[in-house]
């Protein structure tokens, strides 16, 4: 068989076309989410074993996300417990506030019971909403606390960076955080909300 120039020129092109839809389809880390952009539309379980899902409330109500490193630990508790403080008012914003973070669901609900936390606790603990986000993130880890006179085990399977983010009633991201002040972050979220 002769070796035709137009016919190697073309299985040339399909080899490369063929290397670059293989790149362009390879699963690729998520850009870091920035202002502007649409939210990302995620499913969790939360702190009573009940599926939460985002679309429920995104286009609905200003949707506070808050990823935070492990429940039941103190700059966790302080930034859940101003939240819970503000509840009232972040209503009166028309807003509703989700915390998210790698712990199990029973963690979750140990954290929501002992601080009567007054908002869903989502439990991210293989870190894919964390991804979505664009939240940094590293190993997990198990602490022990005392829940109802009896020791607990309190595992998560990541720890995320403590980040915040306002999606507005169109599903775009309004605001972000990177650098929160646990105690003072509801604070500054309801400032961001205006009056």
């Amino acid at each position: 068989m002769k070796n035709n120039p137009t016919h190697s020129s073309i299985l040339v092109l399909l080899g490369l076309l063929l290397s670059l839809h293989c790149i362009s389809s390879e699963e690729s880390e998520p850009k870091p989410l920035a202002v502007g952009d649409p939210a990302p539309t995620f499913t969790a379980i939360d702190q009573d074993g009940h599926l939460w899902k985002s679309s429920d409330w995104i286009g609905k109500k200003h949707l506070i996300v808050y990823f935070y490193p492990a429940a039941m630990t103190g700059g966790c508790t302080k930034q859940a417990c101003a939240f819970r403080d503000d509840a009232a008012k972040l209503k009166s914003k028309d807003a509703v506030v989700v915390g998210v973070s790698g712990d199990a669901p029973a963690g979750l609900k140990v954290f929501q019971q002992t601080h009567q936390l007054n908002f869903d606790l989502l439990a991210d603990y293989n870190g894919m909403i964390a991804k979505a986000f664009g939240v940094p993130m590293r190993d997990g880890g198990v602490i022990e606390r005392t829940f109802l006179g009896k020791p607990v085990s309190l595992e998560r399977g990541v720890t995320a960076s403590r980040w915040t983010f306002i999606i507005g009633k169109d599903g775009k991201v309004t605001h972000k955080n990177t650098q929160v002040n646990a105690a003072q972050d509801s604070a500054h979220v309801m400032n961001l909300l205006g009056p």
